[in-house]
């Protein structure tokens, strides 16, 4: 599990940022903060948090300036700015200070829930350790550069598309076309096209059963669960 702590100074900001997180699988809320004091304290207390959901504009302090801080106490934890302040200046200083993303207040779940996603995948990529080819390089860079989902290629229903997401987000383990084909109600062969776009997207890992003959069968995993 990825473990998020939320940082808002409206108590009630907090609470609906936080039941996003934990609306989105692979990931919980490690806890909540309201001033920067809190947020100190709670990046120091166990469960570590992975990843802040950080807000600007706080009691005792700036979003800007705890991320700062942080980096001088030699923490590492990721961070993506959730804030009103949109102002350039702003948003040029958290891209300076190492914030990965940026989203604007007020949002939809659907938009945190890209930005969560989009980490994920960028996670499992990095785990991975090793060397990149320039490809690999790009796909890390730019990760996190959609403000919302993927703009499906041409031809692909948003409708269907959610269907299968679901599915494979709501799966206990790996998934073949043909049985997100039984989930959903498309044929198989539209259920493999959408799961090949979640794979070449991040969203999805594929894996290989080799079975006593034959072609293997591919099998699809939803990336914040591996």
């Amino acid at each position: 599990m990825i473990e998020v702590l939320v940082v808002d100074d409206d108590i009630r900001v907090a609470r609906v940022n936080a039941a996003y997180v934990g609306k989105v699988p692979g990931f919980h809320v490690a806890g909540e903060a309201h001033s920067a004091a809190e947020a100190f304290a709670a990046l120091e207390a166990p469960p570590r948090p992975d990843l802040v959901l950080m807000d600007h504009c706080l009691p005792d302090g700036t979003g800007l300036e705890i991320v700062r801080e942080m980096r001088r106490r030699g923490h590492q934890t990721d961070v993506i700015m959730v804030t009103a302040a949109r102002d350039v200046a702003t948003v040029q200083a958290a891209m300076r200070q190492g914030a990965l993303q940026y989203l604007v207040k007020p949002f939809a779940f659907a938009g945190l829930r890209a930005k969560l996603e989009a980490y994920a995948a960028l996670r499992l990529t990095l785990d991975g350790g090793g060397e990149a080819e320039q490809a690999e390089v790009d796909r890390i860079f730019g990760a996190l550069s959609a403000s919302a989902e993927p703009q499906l290629p041409k031809g692909h229903s948003p409708t269907t598309a959610e269907l299968v997401r679901q599915s494979l987000m709501n799966a206990d383990g790996p998934l073949s076309a043909q049985e997100i084909a039984e989930r959903t109600g498309v044929s198989r062969q539209t259920a493999q096209r959408y799961l090949k776009l979640l794979e070449r997207t991040g969203r999805a890992t594929l894996t290989l059963r080799y079975g006593d003959a034959g072609r293997p069968e591919h099998r699809y995993t939803w990336a914040t669960r591996v």
